[in-house]
């Protein structure tokens, strides 16, 4: 078929191309006169979907594999339940704040919408920046690699696995997750839905048979759970590190916040909900396996969950590799969904090529947004060394966050008029704040060289947001750009957005 390349034409192809959709119905947008659709992202994200959003993205392999990084440091089984309590307190005050931003700030984006809105271009396009080259390929790339390894284990047990065979599994789980969210906005939430479903099933299936033996007096892990002579005040601080981590994931709907179904009540409802399930699970699931094994036994295990499962259940412990496996795709999933709507917003704000801000003209999803993540991913799995990627620029996550949160703080004095349909006390901002700084300081403390590298690596934004945002573009690359972004909206079959 041929095409034109100008705008007048891909309006055209638009309006023409969404008299049907797979199942015969629009998948999104509202009617023009005339029975015209619009081409938007329509609400698809109700209350329901966006808890799965939360709860699914939060909860990952950790939980299953390696929940130890609390008790090593911590010292004791009680003092550890205690930091695993708090972080899930604290967590709550960083969603809370968010909730605030994402109903008085009405804007899909997340972290780069609220820094824009608080702090202006330059710092926005830094996070931008630095998520772009190096922390989320290489945090998807880790999610996905654990995907893989869980995925085949079941095949191969009880050899190890090819790395080779985990990095083809790993690419195949990758090319899922994009494929999803490229065909359907709908079906996306649909299977996250799914996926957070099946990872509660597998922490009932801890806490049940833990909460069981609990109750009939298995409580001598519990004796001198507070023993202060094995309390480490010193390992508290990387004891609360870990535990934040593990809570990591509360933001992603806020990413979202135009697909939200009545943002104002759904945003604060959703991130209240998902922190109570995610916090009581990780409590409970803890309490589970401390009622089985020893705090000596859960040091020891290089993967608690299926210890516990060989402990209770036998031969059914196979199961559990293909639950963490579900788990990461979740994560995956829901990541990725959320992240893609970073990458609109900021192509819409003139900081990433146009074409990332278009809408595919039948299935309603930013398909080049989507794909962007796509080959980096697949560049760090193959040839990246991900996980020092990861130390380099674990922290700048906790830098930008407290940033974002100190931009509400902010925003209260510079713009107290600001419609605030749900507002919180300002000690949770400021706690939440000083805790984000602190994690940050933690991190040049115990590790000043890798963290320096990576704060190197962010700076390299501030040139970068002067070449290519600040400065007017010479020609040459202007119709470069425009060319490019022409070749993509007819490859992709992608127009802009109907206000």
């Amino acid at each position: 078929m041929n095409r034109s390349i100008s705008a007048n034409n891909d309006a055209k192809l638009a309006s023409d191309g969404q008299k049907s959709s797979q199942n015969g119905k629009s998948p999104g947008g509202k009617l023009h006169k005339g029975g015209e659709k619009k081409v938007e992202l329509g609400k698809k994200v109700t209350l329901l979907r966006g808890i799965s959003i939360i709860v699914g993205t939060i909860i990952g392999a950790g939980i299953f594999i390696s929940p130890k990084g609390i008790l090593k440091h911590s010292g004791s089984v009680g003092m550890s339940l205690i930091v695993w309590i708090a972080c899930g307190v604290l967590s709550l005050f960083g969603a809370l704040s968010y909730a605030e931003l994402g109903t008085c700030i009405k804007k899909s984006g997340g972290h780069y919408t609220y820094i824009m809105e608080a702090f202006g271009p330059q710092m926005a396009f830094i996070r931008l920046w630095a998520d772009l080259i190096a922390i989320r390929p290489a945090a998807m790339a880790v999610i996905s690699l654990a995907f893989g390894q869980y995925i085949l284990e079941p095949f191969f047990m009880p050899c190890s696995i090819p790395p080779m065979a985990v990095k083809l599994a790993t690419a195949t789980g990758i090319t899922s997750v994009m494929y999803l969210n490229s065909m359907s906005v709908t079906w996306t939430a649909r299977i996250q839905i799914i996926l957070t479903v099946s990872k509660l099933v597998a922490i009932a299936t801890i806490i049940l048979p833990g909460m069981y033996l609990l109750f009939k007096g298995e409580t001598k892990n519990f004796e001198n759970a507070f023993d202060l002579n094995s309390i480490q005040l010193s390992g508290m601080p990387l004891a609360f590190y870990s535990g934040m981590y593990a809570y990591a994931g509360w933001f992603y709907l806020n990413f979202v916040t135009e697909e939200v179904d009545n943002p104002e009540k759904t945003v604060p409802l959703a991130i209240c909900i998902s922190m109570a399930i995610v916090t009581s699970c990780y409590v409970l699931t803890n309490v589970a396996y401390y009622t089985v094994m020893s705090a000596e036994e859960l040091l020891a295990s290089e993967a608690v969950a299926v210890t516990f499962a060989e402990t209770l259940f036998g031969n059914f412990s196979i199961a559990v590799p293909v639950f963490v496996a579900l788990s990461c795709f979740g994560s995956m999933n829901g990541g990725h969904f959320a992240l893609s709507r970073m990458f609109y917003v900021a192509s819409r704000e003139g900081q990433l090529p146009e074409v990332l801000s278009m809408i595919h003209v039948r299935r309603h999803t930013p398909l080049a947004a989507v794909l962007i993540l796509y080959p980096m991913t697949l560049l760090q799995l193959f040839v990246g060394d991900i996980y020092s990627l990861l130390n380099f620029m674990s922290f700048l996550r906790w830098l930008f966050i407290g940033v974002v949160v100190l931009g509400l703080i902010y925003l209260r004095y510079t713009k107290p008029d600001l419609p605030r349909p749900f507002k919180v006390p300002i000690f949770i901002p400021v706690v939440f704040c000083l805790t984000c700084f602190f994690m940050v300081f933690l991190s040049l403390y115990s590790d000043p060289f890798n963290t320096g590298i990576g704060f190197a690596m962010s700076l390299t934004g501030i040139p970068a947001y002067y070449i290519f945002i600040y400065f007017s573009r010479p020609h040459w690359l202007q119709k470069a750009l425009d060319s490019f972004n022409r070749t993509l909206q007819i490859i992709l079959e992608v127009v802009p957005a109907d206000q």
